[in-house]
């Protein structure tokens, strides 16, 4: 990265200040927050198979940087159509954005300019993009997401949370109940499985749509959470949900592809790969993310995800994390209280726990019981049972998509199962607690 690219991106980061003044009026962008470490030896999100890479990380002083400036950005254009709280009620910024999703901003009554800059930004496709490959994507994807899906919502939904710096926004904003957190979860299960619905992300889809709440419920927490200095400090946790945290959620399945490709000696795509990483890029580019975040390559995907995760300080709070884990752990995520749905909380809840011990604690029973997860010998049975059958029902999906005359039958079958799943989900809400909401004038606190 030369010098003049390096001032672009800071220029960039620091017109933040004059672009949403509201928010961001007296934030120090330049400002090292705690939560960012380059210094060898501290221990950060970059851990296990994946901490032996941190050292060539910290010897890239321009990658090392431009992490840094991102962990400083939020969504500019979706931050400025949130502030403007000040002159609408929570409802009208909700209802103007829907109606612009479902027939065009041009046909919003006095659309103010920031919500036509944000829904101009959503429809610029950019060049890369090849819709067909994002659909294709989208079709790959549906039979993980039909099958797999309802098992794993609960034990990824805590990896957004097992990191007090960026951890906090969720439990300012109101995310400690275990009713709050069941809804959190169903939202964000909404989100993706929504994006994986025939057409979904095309402009008037149900997928760009749902890409454009979520921007709008990121951009009001950090509304939100930047007007209370005495529980957010920039200077420790920096901006609230960052560019840089948003890379998890949306690219670690193509993260993880790209790191057993890399293992095995591999650096191209297949032609099923590509089109699971163009669709996991084009649905980060929807929900804001910059396309400097977006890497089209097995070693870019891998440098930029350990970068974040090796500049992001290791730091597990109990009285923020814990409480946000239990939560969502003791959440009930039953549609209803059938004994299908009974039967479907019990298996699923065994997996999660599993998949909690598996891939947070090393392996650790005892770590996860002291912080409130106990694994029992009954849950890993019901979890390797579930295992089993989560195995054979793909196994057998993945056979029909590639016989002539049962591809269509049972991608529709998948189609038919992930709309059943919303059902199930609920309307997504996408909003932390409106009631939080206040118009202010006042310019965040600088640190």
């Amino acid at each position: 990265m030369t010098q003049a690219v390096q001032d672009r991106l800071w220029t960039k980061v620091e017109s933040q200040r004059e672009r949403v003044p509201a928010m961001y009026g007296n934030v120090d962008f330049r400002i090292m927050p705690e939560r960012f470490t380059a210094t060898a030896g501290d221990p950060t999100a970059l851990s296990g198979e994946y901490d032996s890479e941190r050292d060539a990380l910290l010897a890239n002083a321009d990658r090392v940087d431009f992490i840094r400036a991102y962990t400083m950005t939020g969504d500019a254009a979706a931050d400025a159509y949130a502030s403007l709280m000040r002159d609408y009620s929570f409802r009208t910024l909700v209802d103007m954005l829907t109606l612009a999703c479902d027939q065009g901003v041009e046909n919003v009554p006095d659309a103010p300019s920031e919500l036509v800059e944000l829904i101009r930004e959503m429809e610029r496709t950019p060049d890369w993009v090849d819709m067909k490959l994002v659909e294709e994507g989208a079709r790959i994807d549906r039979n993980s997401a039909a099958n797999f899906g309802p098992f794993i919502i609960r034990g990824a939904f805590i990896a957004t949370f097992m990191n007090k710096y960026a951890a906090l926004p969720m439990a300012i904003t109101g995310t400690l109940t275990t009713q709050t957190a069941a809804r959190r979860v169903k939202d964000t299960a909404t989100f993706f499985t929504t994006s994986l619905l025939p057409g979904a992300l095309e402009r008037f889809g149900p997928g760009f749509k749902a890409a454009a709440m979520v921007r709008l419920m990121h951009s009001m927490v950090r509304a939100n959470v930047l007007r209370r200095p005495g529980e957010w400090d920039v200077s420790v946790y920096g901006i609230p949900i960052p560019q840089v945290d948003q890379m998890p959620a949306g690219l670690i399945a193509i993260f993880l592809l790209s790191y057993k490709m890399i293992a095995e000696g591999r650096e191209q795509f297949t032609d099923s790969e590509r089109a699971m990483v163009e669709l996991a890029r084009y649905r980060c580019f929807l929900l804001g993310l910059p396309e400097d975040l977006l890497a089209d390559t097995p070693q870019g995907i891998v440098d930029l995800m350990n970068a974040r995760s090796g500049t992001l300080l290791s730091g597990y709070d109990d009285d923020t994390c814990g409480v946000l884990l239990r939560a969502t752990m003791a959440a009930d995520l039953r549609p209803n209280n059938s004994f299908r749905a009974r039967t479907h909380e019990t298996f699923e809840r065994a997996f999660a726990k599993l998949f909690f011990v598996k891939s947070f604690m090393g392996n650790d029973k005892e770590k996860a019981a002291s912080i409130g997860v106990k694994l029992t010998s009954g849950d890993i049975i019901l979890a390797a049972i579930a295992g089993l059958f989560i195995y054979a029902r793909m196994r057998l999906y993945a056979l029909a998509s590639h016989i002539p005359g049962l591809r269509r039958i049972a991608d529709r079958r998948l189609v038919a199962k992930l709309k059943a799943q919303l059902a199930d989900y609920g309307h997504a809400e996408f909003t932390t607690d409106a009631r939080q909401y206040r118009p202010t004038t006042t310019p965040a606190a600088a640190d």
